[in-house]
């Protein structure tokens, strides 16, 4: 049978016993983080997180709040208590939360599930890391509360519904499983003391025989310890001896962070561009692949860098790749569809691996469909796309002998006039940083008087290979040329006497000189090979290496520009011959007389503070803030208009409650107390004497408590007492109205108060919609503050002043 009802906001000691059973339950599942973290501090954060829900879920059943305002309520108190909780090495003094703390359990809610299978164990790093047992126990407290405190009194005590009661620590028991590592931390321990606690807890609170007398009682408490402590040591015995020879070995226990592959982070490898001289110097006449398929002008693809921080040109990583960039994705033989690509033709290439190795795959074009060999390794869960970029990614590398095929679309070319008057693709792209103040004056010099964006981009490609000298730093090359694209390396590129550098510098350059314009660049490596004849393989070698830039087009796809100038021999200095004919200007190259130390130059960069992006500058994810318009905009709507009818109520209540009179007093109770019930849903007749509604309101709440018990299987607080409420209302306000004296102020309360009581009880009687419309209703119900209705039916003139006494 249901419990009889309590008082509003009270807790049985049944119910004390249960929640103190459920929370010591869900800590012995907080318990099993240990291997995740390993030191202490989750301890912590996952026992507060447990306490902090535990919490949230009494005050909710303390004041009787609905589900709207219990969540609100906790979400407030997750933010403000978790920072000393889960963070307190960066909240303020400890305890005060920070814009750190408050971004870092907003992150960890979300991110932490992920960072926790994906990195080594013990997790140290990121710092909202232990966020993540304290967000868990959070969950499981509140949700647990509730059970507890809201719905189990309603209930019978069924083992159905007392099992109910343990999905949340028992969830979060096998949480600690699947996220800690594959050696079993105190199982037998956590595991008995689990089994016991919930064990013992069922059998006793079942209840006992409560019509049977005191001896009765005795007997079948005493069988009831007997079978208990039976279970207790059958659930020791079992678990300890059969589980030890039961529990799998370490290699087969199923956590997640073995079944998970951690994402593919490009800032965990070397910048491609940054070993560009590597293969010009070191494997210059070394057979890097062997490429059948091809077609002349058809290029090799390694790698696209689209970020710059002044040091080189990355490939960006998860934090900073953005719609342009993409990210690196899982994928099988199809590959997803490149955006922005316009392509009319296709090719099918295979690759065979000589000399080359590393993680960048090459391939041609953007790849449809690609075929990684199954013999004599499967490396197929190791493949990694970018589809915005068409970097692809094999985590566990390629060596001598790999072989791969492919089927790719090839980007449409287009000619500079069909671009003409073509706006570049509306792309963003990471940031570039750190970028010398030469490199927006040389664009802005380049550009001349070219308006539309091919006409400048193809303005600055021609200055470029016009003004540049080709030199890779070979001991071959009459000009040395220092390896690097950094702040400095560009700096001398363009403040020098000539402009040397090989396809390093000068794709470099171009994409920062395209950005500071406001175009999309972005630089690509790969090889080049020269002499291909269709239909037959071709060997890339080092020297075939090179480096080109692109940008997007609207409606076009990415378009590629190569500002490298052509390689040609520098020419050397001579002694003029007296002859009288002109000779043909030669344009002559920098001289060689500098050291290597003197080729480094100061870099001047515009590194304001209006410009300067401080790295520890808060700044809320684009999921954060779309979560927040999501939430915010309906709680807005939701506050705004129940704010300002509280507020309207407040004020009509302060007035009837501090009315010049007693006798408008008595009345302004009673008053209260009808609009109360007519905001409910209750009929309230026109006209009658204030017993005659008191009688009819309290059949109403009679009946409506009656549906109400049979829809919900409930048991209201004590709805049987609405019509005395009344009745006493009523004749209490009768008096002070027409009893010829003002009434005492203490008569005036207890009128108030069982005004309040009574509404109360109404509240109680209806559904959980009905109150909730209660609150948005101002009841348009005419009071009687002219005249006054008579003990029988009739009416007369309220009394004025004392003088009618």
């Amino acid at each position: 049978m249901p419990q009889p009802p309590l008082p509003r906001g009270t807790v049985s000691r049944a119910t004390w016993r249960d929640l103190a059973v459920v929370t010591a339950l869900s800590l012995i599942g907080v318990w099993g983080f240990a291997p995740a973290f390993g030191e202490r501090g989750y301890l912590l954060a996952g026992i507060g997180g447990v306490l902090i829900g535990t919490g949230a879920g009494y005050l909710s059943h303390r004041f009787r709040l609905n589900a709207f305002v219990t969540g609100l309520g906790a979400i407030v108190v997750y933010f403000v208590l978790g920072s000393a909780l889960a963070m307190p090495g960066y909240a303020l003094f400890g305890v005060i939360p920070t814009l750190t703390t408050i971004r870092g359990l907003a992150l960890g809610a979300v991110f932490g599930w992920a960072d926790i299978v994906t990195l080594a164990a013990p997790v140290g790093a990121p710092d909202y890391i232990t966020v993540l047992p304290y967000v868990a126990g959070w969950i499981v407290g509140l949700v647990s509360a509730v059970l507890v405190l809201r719905w189990m009194p309603r209930h019978d005590r069924t083992p159905g519904r007392l099992a109910v009661l343990l999905i949340g620590p028992i969830a979060l028991y096998v949480l600690g499983v699947l996220i800690g590592t594959q050696t079993p931390f105190l199982a037998s321990v956590r595991g008995i003391a689990f089994a016991v606690v919930a064990l013992i807890w069922l059998g006793w609170r079942r209840g006992s025989a409560t019509n049977a007398s005191l001896q009765e009682r005795k007997g079948l408490n005493k069988n009831k310890l007997i079978g208990t402590a039976i279970i207790a040591v059958a659930a020791v015995l079992v678990t300890g001896l059969a589980g030890s020879a039961l529990v799998p070995a370490s290699e087969s226990r199923f956590v997640l962070r073995e079944k998970i592959v951690p994402p593919f982070d490009p800032q965990d490898y070397p910048s491609p561009l940054g070993g560009f001289r590597k293969y010009t110097k070191d494997l210059g006449e070394s057979e890097l692949l062997k490429v059948s398929g091809l077609k002349a002008a058809d290029k090799v693809r390694l790698a696209v860098m689209d970020t710059y921080d002044g040091r080189l040109w990355d490939v960006a990583g998860p934090e900073a790749q953005t719609g342009g960039s993409g990210s690196f994705t899982l994928v099988g033989e199809t590959m997803p569809e490149a955006p922005l690509l316009k392509s009319g033709s296709t090719r099918s290439v295979s690759v065979s691996v000589e000399a080359y190795s590393g993680v960048w795959l090459p391939v041609v074009g953007y790849p449809s469909q690609l075929a990684l060999p199954t013999e004599p390794e499967d490396k197929t869960q190791d493949l990694r796309y970018n589809a915005a970029t068409a970097t692809t990614v094999l985590t566990s590398g390629v060596k001598k002998g790999y072989s791969y095929s492919f089927d790719a679309d090839m980007q449409d070319a287009y000619s500079d006039d069909a671009l003409k008057n073509v706006p570049t693709a509306d792309v963003t792209l990471p940031a570039v940083d750190r970028v010398p103040d030469v490199v927006a004056a040389k664009a802005a010099e380049y550009v001349g008087t070219a308006t539309d964006p091919i006409g400048q981009l193809r303005e600055i490609e021609r200055q470029l290979k016009v003004n540049g000298f080709l030199s890779h730093g070979l001991a071959s090359d009459a000009v040395p040329s220092r390896a690097g694209h950094g702040a400095d390396r560009i700096e001398e590129l363009f403040t020098r006497n000539q402009m040397i550098g090989d396809e390093e510098q000068f794709a470099a350059a171009f994409a920062l000189m395209a950005r500071s314009l406001g175009y999309p660049a972005r630089v690509v490596m790969g090889f080049a090979p020269e002499n291909v004849e269709e239909g037959e393989a071709v060997t890339i070698t080092g020297e075939d290496v090179t480096a080109w830039v692109e940008v997007p087009f609207e409606g076009i796809g990415w378009i590629s520009f190569q500002p490298t100038p052509d390689e040609k021999e520098i020419p050397q200095d001579q002694n003029p011959k007296p002859k009288t004919e002109p000779q043909p200007q030669v344009r002559q190259p920098p001289r060689a007389e500098k050291q290597a130390e003197d080729l480094l130059t100061n870099v001047d960069i515009n590194d304001s503070d209006d410009d300067k992006k401080d790295d520890d500058e808060f700044a809320l994810p684009g999921w954060l803030v779309a979560i927040l318009w999501i939430v915010g905009i309906p709680l807005v709507l939701y506050l705004v208009p129940l704010l300002i009818i509280a507020a309207l109520k407040a004020k009509r209540r302060t007035r009837r409650r501090e009315a010049a009179t007693a006798d408008a007093r008595a009345a302004g109770a009673w008053d209260e107390a009808l609009d109360s019930y007519a905001e409910l849903g209750f009929t309230v007749p026109p006209v009658g004497t204030r017993g005659m509604l008191a009688r009819d309101l309290g059949a109403q709440v009679s009946a409506t408590t009656t549906l109400e018990r049979e829809r919900t299987d409930a048991a209201p607080s004590a709805p049987e007492s609405a019509s005395g409420f009344l009745t006493r209302l009523a004749t209490g306000a009768d008096e002070a109205v027409f009893a010829g004296v003002d009434a005492p102020d203490d008569r005036v309360d207890d009128l108030w108060s069982a005004s309040e009581s009574s509404s109360k009880i109404a509240a109680s009687a209806v559904g959980w919609w009905r109150r909730q419309l209660s609150k948005f209703r101002i009841s348009s119900r005419p009071t009687n503050s002219a005249r006054k209705t008579t003990p029988t039916g009739g009416t007369r003139k309220r009394r004025r002043g004392s003088s009618d006494k």
